[in-house]
């Protein structure tokens, strides 16, 4: 039998028994690999990848006064629309603009996209933001300071405004490192701690974990929560689970959630499963499928749920807090990191193993269980006071006061 027939024969059982997406699925795999197509992941472009050891950036000679209004840029991958870290981002931008400085937003896009079209996603996904929107290519000028807002961008930030003199910064929402194997893209995350750039972290955990890597702590912005959309509501009894599903994210923990979800479900076949976020991805019993959902959305499928499951391995979701000011449990996996930026009594802390999952929201679905009002109790309000640390510490790196 060839090598031909052989591979159809497989692909046919393969179908028969198991149905055309399990067979979809496995010849994408192989086409993946064959055409080394991996290599695509890389999140930079060969020319954008520097060195702590090799920067020497220039800085401006004078710094501006108390009451000059600043330029600064933001050099952020294009967003998709509902992304969560530009959320937050935004936010940060708002509460600049909000104060009299100017933003301009630089794109980078490594595999080449549309800068109009990215321009246009933030526009009508974000219109509270007035910045202007560049790409990266078109260079950078004409800022005070410019800020990095992931791993890669850092790279960015030092390798095209190497004949810029301005200031430069570092907003850091994960400890970004923990989204790979130890391994190249591990190590050039890590570097980028290094690169000197004042950094403002959202929370405590990413704040510990850069100063154990640089030696230098960054400023630390609290995690805040947008209670003008997630608040509890009254509904009628909740008995759901809201299971945030990002099968191709592993620092979300989908493939961990889902056995213990499943495992779970098993002893509990009359709780209802509603998933959202990634449509394709596939569970091993009924669920409702809800796909990417809106705020006002989430915040009323929370309200109709028992728990929700908010793992994330490299910072606390914001997930989490959202679930609690519905007065819905948080499933969160557990470790010292996260417990430094997530002090409530209604977390459910998981062992991060399937069955610590499962034990969790049996936890979650006991009769003696707090009520949503005691949930909802305590929920940090608003994003202002992270906000007004990321203005005063621009304002500081800017004007040296």
């Amino acid at each position: 039998m060839s090598s031909v027939t052989q591979r159809a024969t497989s692909a046919w059982r393969v179908l028969r028994a198991e149905g055309p997406r399990p067979l979809a699925q496995r010849l994408a795999r192989v086409g993946y690999h064959r055409l080394n197509a991996a290599e695509l992941e890389f999140a930079l472009l060969p020319g954008d990848v520097t060195s702590s050891s090799s920067l020497d950036l220039p800085l401006p000679d004078r710094r501006p006064g108390p009451d000059e209004p600043l330029t600064i840029g933001w050099i952020t991958t294009p967003p998709a629309a509902g992304s969560g870290g530009h959320t937050t981002m935004f936010r940060m931008v708002e509460a600049l603009e909000s104060g009299g400085h100017r933003c301009v937003l630089f794109l980078y896009d490594r595999y080449g996209g549309d800068a109009s079209a990215q321009a246009e996603v933030i526009r009508s996904s974000w219109p509270q933001v007035r910045a202007e929107v560049r790409s990266i290519d078109d260079g950078v000028r004409g800022v005070h300071a410019c800020i990095a807002t992931s791993w890669q961008t850092a790279h960015v930030l030092a390798v095209r405004t190497a004949d810029v003199a301005c200031r430069r910064m570092y907003f850091a929402q994960d400890f970004e490192p923990f989204f790979y194997a130890r391994g190249s893209d591990y190590a050039l995350a890590e570097d980028t701690y290094r690169f000197g750039f004042t950094t403002v972290s959202i929370g405590h955990m990413v704040a510990d974990l850069v100063a154990e890597v640089a030696g230098v702590r960054p400023a630390v912005a609290e995690f805040g929560c947008d209670t003008d959309v997630y608040q509890l509501r009254p509904q009628g009894p909740r008995n759901g689970i809201a299971f945030y599903a990002k099968p191709g994210t592993a620092r979300r923990g989908y493939a961990l959630a889902a056995l213990g979800v499943a495992e779970f479900h098993r002893e509990r076949p009359d709780v209802e499963v509603h998933l959202y976020g990634d449509a394709s991805a596939d569970l091993p019993f009924e669920v409702t499928r809800h796909g990417n959902m809106r705020p006002a959305e989430l915040a009323a499928l929370y309200n109709r749920c028992r728990a929700g499951i908010a793992m994330s391995f490299t910072n606390i979701s914001l997930i989490a807090e959202e679930l609690l000011a519905c007065g819905t449990i948080p499933i969160v996996n557990d470790s010292p990191y996260p417990r430094a930026d997530l002090d409530h009594p209604c977390v459910a802390w998981a062992e991060p193993t399937p069955a610590g999952i499962a034990a969790a929201l049996r936890t979650a679905f006991a009769d003696d269980g707090p009520t949503p009002t005691d949930i909802a109790r305590g929920v940090r309000a608003g994003w202002g006071p992270a906000q007004q640390v990321l203005v005063d510490a621009v304002e500081r790196e800017v004007r040296g006061t």
